[in-house]
């Protein structure tokens, strides 16, 4: 795909191989978005995005077998979710706006709408009185004494195998029993991340105390992240999720093969490219000199763009708008906002979801890794919906490769 983010009428209709009028008729129909020039202009530029997304449409059908080749690289669905829906630069869960639910609700209430389809089982799903983390403690407290030190990633990826062996219940993958199974998961691995602190709370209440109890106001933000990163349809680390909960294991497996996915620096390790770039810049004045150095030598500028919102992630706009709210004289907002500046100005690119999880986490004075906490105790949310999804298709999800290695060795030859 080109990286022009529009067309003019001509190039769109001449990429499409088709007159301008039926370029307008694709417009009117919703397949392709257009847009004023500015003021004064008469004419109108087309998304060069949903161009190239309709010209995949019409190969698909022309070539079957090419479509299926590029379905697993942004390409065509391919299952079924009643998840999650990304559609005009917005995403919903089971229809309800992502913005407006991070403003408004907990993390366990869009667990309970994720995983059942409605808010209303919040509360007996999360409201249980018993201690997620005490039994395996000692374990993380000798791996600390051992030397080990390690990052709250690790030490969730150490003890979900351990507290598995512990949870018979957990071999039940009923829908119901399932989603209960959900929620020790869940409260467990905040458990991980906050350390010893009360797991009859919410969860966000848990996470704040742990992790920055000089802040009692902290937790809307902290409820606001999760929600956000609940889910993000088929991303690599749902996929996989979606991959072993098909083969017929239990969710501590599934949440387990989740964050081994999401650590990669292509998908949630993208966050510390972020935070090492910030510490980079450090002062706003610097903003503009480290990001061209890190233009000319080739690297990446991380935290802005993304394939799925070309005109800007709704869930960072929202994440950094609350930041705001929180802490409108923190210095770290002036080193993001004047990063954001350069970076749009640099590459025409707009700030992800990962730009604001390190931000939150500079806000809260707990960087280091944190941001990509945050994003994992989030997505196992996600992680546990597609897992129920899959439980109930029954269905192993298994594709073909195509072989394009040496042709078989028959017999008599070599």
């Amino acid at each position: 795909m080109s990286g022009t983010r529009y067309m003019t009428a001509q190039e769109a209709a001449e990429a499409l191989n088709v007159s301008r009028n039926t370029l307008y008729a694709y417009v009117s129909r919703g397949l392709i978005r257009s847009e004023s020039q500015g003021e004064g202009s008469r004419e109108r530029r087309y998304h060069a995005e949903d161009v190239y997304k309709l010209i995949e449409r019409k190969q698909g059908r022309s070539n079957p077998e090419k479509l299926a080749q590029s379905a697993l690289f942004w390409g065509a669905p391919v299952l079924d979710s009643e998840l999650t829906l990304i559609a005009d630069g917005q995403l919903y869960y089971r229809g309800y706006d992502v913005v407006q639910l991070a403003r408004t609700e907990t993390i366990e209430r869009v667990a309970s709408l994720l995983w059942t389809g409605n808010f209303d089982q919040a509360s007996s799903l999360f409201n249980n009185s018993y201690d997620a983390l005490t039994q395996y403690e000692t374990m993380l407290v000798h791996l600390e004494m051992d030397g080990a030190h390690p990052t709250p990633m690790q030490a969730m990826q150490f003890i979900l195998p351990i507290a598995a062996a512990d949870d018979l219940a957990a071999l039940d993958m009923r829908t119901e029993a399932a989603i209960k199974t959900g929620a020790r998961v869940l409260r467990l691995l905040v458990s991980v991340v906050a350390g010893n602190v009360p797991n009859d709370v919410p969860l966000a209440v848990t996470l704040q105390q742990g992790l920055c109890p000089d802040q009692p106001d902290a937790r809307p933000l902290l409820d606001a992240a999760m929600i956000l990163c609940a889910d993000h349809e088929l991303n690599a680390s749902s996929f996989t999720a979606r991959v072993v909960a098909a083969a017929g294991s239990t969710l501590y497996a599934v949440v387990t093969a989740g964050l081994s996915a999401l650590q990669g620096v292509k998908h949630g390790g993208h966050t510390q490219r972020v935070e090492a770039m910030l510490r980079e810049v450090d002062t706003p004045q610097r903003a503009r000199q480290v990001l061209v150095d890190r233009l000319q030598r080739g690297d990446s500028i991380p935290g802005f763009g993304h394939k799925l919102y070309p005109d800007g992630d709704p869930r960072a706009q929202a994440l950094l708008d609350l930041i705001a709210e929180y802490a409108p004289d923190h210095e770290a907002l002036a080193l993001v906002s004047a990063v954001q500046d350069v970076a749009y100005n640099l590459i025409d690119q707009h700030a992800t979801i990962d730009l604001a999880l390190a931000t939150m986490g500079r806000v809260l004075g707990i960087n280091n890794g944190a941001p990509m906490t945050f994003f994992a105790l989030g997505r196992t949310v996600g992680w546990v919906a597609h897992a129920l999804e899959q439980y109930q298709t029954d269905r192993l999800i298994r594709p073909r490769a195509r072989y394009t290695g040496p042709s078989p060795v028959m017999d008599g030859e070599g």
